[in-house]
């Protein structure tokens, strides 16, 4: 017995499947919902991935994920601006953000060829501390010993969220409290 062929949903079904944390059984699941189950949702779903791609790009301060050229967050004049707080990843902005316990100003710092662009955003403003938000581990201790001697001389004070955020564990899958937590109870390094 020959599998029907079903060129479009497998197309629909890879697609599901490239999205990480989707496995299989579940991209099979989300394209039949999207094609068959709900098609006004899936039509929904279409248009607003489109437009997510055509209109979401990177503040070009701070590397996070905007509509604009610089971020809400960026242009805020009520943003405290001494602290820059450094992220590993854009989306870890939206958590700490939805955490609600912070009010500075961020810089995502992806890789080492982002120093440059880092020494711009601080010497753009008053940014007195710089605070460090990276996935605990080995990783993320090399980025802050790395960005701390590039920055030595500017006057600045180095310190990182506290610790209650697991070793390994990206902030977007934190509970809320121990994100807050460790922002509040951050320490020295």
């Amino acid at each position: 017995m020959s599998k029907p062929k079903l060129e479009k949903f497998d197309e629909l079904v890879e697609c599901f499947g490239k999205l990480p944390g989707v496995g299989k059984k579940s991209a099979l699941k989300y394209a039949y919902h999207a094609a068959l189950g709900d098609p006004f949702l899936g039509l929904n779903l279409a248009h607003t991935i489109e437009d997510a791609v055509r209109f979401l790009r990177r503040c070009e301060r701070c590397g996070a994920i905007s509509e604009n050229e610089i971020c809400d967050i960026c242009a805020d004049e009520g943003r405290e601006r001494e602290t820059l707080l450094v992220v590993g990843d854009p989306k870890d902005v939206l958590t700490i953000e939805n955490s609600g316990s912070y009010g500075g100003l961020y810089f995502v710092f992806e890789n080492t060829e982002r120093i440059d662009a880092l020494r711009e955003n601080i010497a753009r403003g008053e940014v007195r501390e710089v605070i460090f938000a990276f996935t605990p581990g080995l990783g993320g201790d090399a980025l802050m010993l790395f960005i701390e001697s590039e920055l030595a001389g500017l006057g600045l004070k180095f310190t990182k969220i506290a610790q209650g955020i697991p070793t390994g564990v990206s902030l977007d899958n934190v509970d809320m409290l121990s994100l807050s937590k460790a922002i509040k109870d951050r320490n020295g390094i």
